[in-house]
């Protein structure tokens, strides 16, 4: 039998970065869990190779356990990698490779934990996704594949949380700003309009945007940054230097906390861009909040590493989950401080620690 590193290390070896297919690890996934017991079922979405895989055990509708965790990574290319981003190597108790601690440690863990589960008297359900690192796209999809089937209530999504629980997060809204002007060229550039220059303008108001939406505080206890806050994350203007552009986009991500309207604070950038840009909608991941004082809480909280209940500052599938009656807690092994840099790594103790974590969970929702 294989350990649970020997585990990781085939999930690592898998490069699932966003833009490419997913199915050979998917597929390893899915044998996995069938030989388990589990029910294993495939749900495409749009693109080449992309799926989620919705693994169930036990009797059906009996509000047992949901466990999530997203198998897709962010891309390599770029960074300052020391080995091979996509071969899993230990320094000392590290243990490094792309997707370690995002979150292949616990797909791994959790692939062990179900290994030699008894007889279940609650349905234990695995919902592995793909596409979460580009906005959270399969568990979007899934909400339209499983809107009328009822699932678990509690539910555990395994981000890096370094152990602690989160109930929370804000969502994460992507906009697309584009200004125009009028082509000329470049010796005569008052015949044109720049559109670059319109672009410098643009940036300006957002920043002046994101200064008003600083004052508008909300749980300030639970975020370290209790705002809405913004990103101008790319730019892209012009073709040539001997000409004068007459195009350019910006990309746009920001991120609403629970209870704000995404239409209405895009509305908002829309009006106060009207006369130099215009401002389209990309896509949206949702918001989370679950309540206080959950059953899952309790059973997680001799587990954590703060016995306080946070908010995560970063957006997960649990805001799209939520949608389907789910109350996600986020809880897992490994830092997001480390994810998406080079030399991700999780620690060893706590990948072998997060296998009889999980198996006591199950066994407290499902046993």
């Amino acid at each position: 039998m294989s350990s649970v590193v020997d585990t990781l290390a085939r999930l690592v070896a898998s490069p699932t970065v966003s833009s490419r297919p997913l199915t050979e690890l998917a597929a390893y996934v899915a044998d996995r869990c069938e030989a388990a017991g589990f029910r294993v079922e495939r749900f495409p979405i749009e693109g080449e190779g992309k799926l989620n895989l919705v693994c169930s055990r036990g009797p059906r509708n009996t509000d047992g356990l949901v466990l999530s965790g997203h198998m897709d990574v962010v891309p390599v290319e770029g960074q300052p990698w020391t080995s091979d981003p996509f071969r899993l190597t230990a320094r000392g108790s590290r243990l490094v490779g792309r997707g370690s601690a995002d979150m292949k440690g616990f797909i791994a863990a959790t692939l062990h934990a179900v290994e030699a589960l008894p007889p279940l008297q609650r349905e234990l359900v695995l919902v592995w996704t793909c596409d979460e690192e580009v906005g959270c796209l399969g568990s979007r999809a899934l909400v339209e594949q499983l809107a009328d089937r009822p699932l678990p209530s509690a539910c555990l999504i395994g981000e890096p949380t370094s152990f602690r629980i989160l109930r929370m997060h804000p969502g994460h809204t992507a906009v697309r700003v584009v200004t125009t002007g009028r082509a000329a060229h470049s010796s005569k550039p008052d015949l044109g309009e720049n559109a670059i220059r319109k672009a410098g303008r643009v940036l300006e108001r957002l920043d002046q945007l994101a200064d008003d939406w600083r004052r508008d505080v909300r749980f300030a206890d639970l975020l370290d940054r209790p705002f809405v806050v913004m990103n101008a994350a790319t730019i892209h203007g012009g073709v040539a230097v001997n000409i004068v552009p007459d195009r350019c986009t910006i990309e746009v991500g920001f991120r609403p906390l629970p209870g704000m309207d995404e239409a209405a604070l895009v509305a908002a950038m829309r009006e106060r861009l009207t006369d130099l840009a215009t401002v389209e909608f990309v896509r949206g991941t949702p918001a989370l909040l679950t309540p206080e004082g959950t059953e899952l809480e309790a059973i997680l909280r001799p587990y954590a590493g703060d016995p306080t209940v946070g908010a995560a500052s970063f957006a997960t599938d649990g805001g799209n989950l939520h949608r389907l009656g789910m109350a996600p807690l986020v809880f897992g092994p490994g830092s997001i401080d480390v994810a998406h840099m080079a030399d991700e790594w999780v620690d060893e103790g706590e990948l072998q620690r997060t296998v009889p974590i999980l198996q006591e969970i199950i066994a407290r929702r499902c046993g």
